[in-house]
C-alpha cells in the first residue's frame, strides 16, 4: 500500500490497516473507549475482528455511543431492535451479555472503582513493551489476561476469557504487540 512495514494480520484492507496504524495498541485512558473495546472483543468471539470493525459504526449507533448507563437500561424491546438489526452481529448471548456487562461497569464505579484505572492495574498501570519479531510469537493470553479474566467474571462480567482479555489489552495499549519490524512497533515505544 504505502511501502511502511507492519504488522501481517491486517493484509492490504483499508480499514484493517487504518485501525493497525491509528488505533491498535494505542494506549486507552477514556473511560468510553475502553468500554466499547471491551463490548466489541466480546462481540468478535469465535468471529474474526475485521467482522466486528465493519460492524463498529453501526454498533455505535445502536448501543448508544456505548454509553454503560443507557445500555444497563436496555429493556426486552431495545434488546428484541437489537436483535433484529443485520448491522451487528445478531447473538442473544453476546447482545444480553453486553447489557449485562454494562451494568457491572456501573457496578464497579457504584463501588468506588475507576474502571479504566482497575483494568490498566492488570499491566500496573503500564504499557508492557513487547519485542515480537513474527506474528507466531504473540501469545493468545497471558497469565496477567488470566488475571483480567477471572476478576471480571467475579464482578459479573461475560464474554470476558482470557483470550478475550489479552485481544483487549493490544487494542487498548495495554501491550505493544506489534512486531519489531512493524512501523508502529517504534512509535508506539515512545
Amino acid at each position: 500500500m504505502d511501502g511502511r512495514s507492519r504488522c501481517a494480520w491486517p493484509g492490504d484492507d483499508p480499514l484493517y490497516c487504518a485501525y493497525h496504524d491509528r488505533e491498535w495498541g494505542v494506549p486507552v485512558r477514556d473511560e468510553r473507549t475502553m468500554f466499547e473495546f471491551l463490548l466489541l472483543e466480546g462481540m468478535q468471539a469465535g468471529l474474526s475482528w475485521i467482522t466486528v470493525l465493519r460492524k463498529r459504526e453501526r454498533y455505535r449507533e445502536v448501543f448508544d455511543g456505548f454509553d454503560p448507563a443507557r445500555i444497563a437500561r436496555y429493556d426486552d424491546a431495545k434488546r428484541a431492535a437489537l436483535l433484529a438489526d443485520p448491522g451487528i452481529i445478531r447473538n442473544r448471548a453476546k447482545v444480553d451479555a453486553a447489557i449485562g456487562n454494562a451494568r457491572a461497569w456501573l457496578a464497579l464505579r457504584e463501588a468506588g472503582i475507576d474502571p479504566v484505572e482497575w483494568l490498566w492495574s492488570f499491566v500496573d498501570g503500564r504499557t508492557h513493551q513487547n519485542a515480537w519479531r513474527a506474528l507466531n510469537e504473540i501469545p493468545a493470553r497471558t497469565p496477567e489476561s488470566d488475571a483480567m479474566s477471572r476478576a471480571l467474571k467475579a464482578r459479573g462480567f461475560k464474554f470476558v476469557g482470557s483470550t478475550i482479555c489479552y485481544a483487549h489489552m493490544q487494542a487498548t495499549g495495554m501491550v505493544n504487540d506489534h512486531v519489531t519490524s512493524c512501523f508502529r512497533h517504534a512509535e508506539l515505544l515512545r
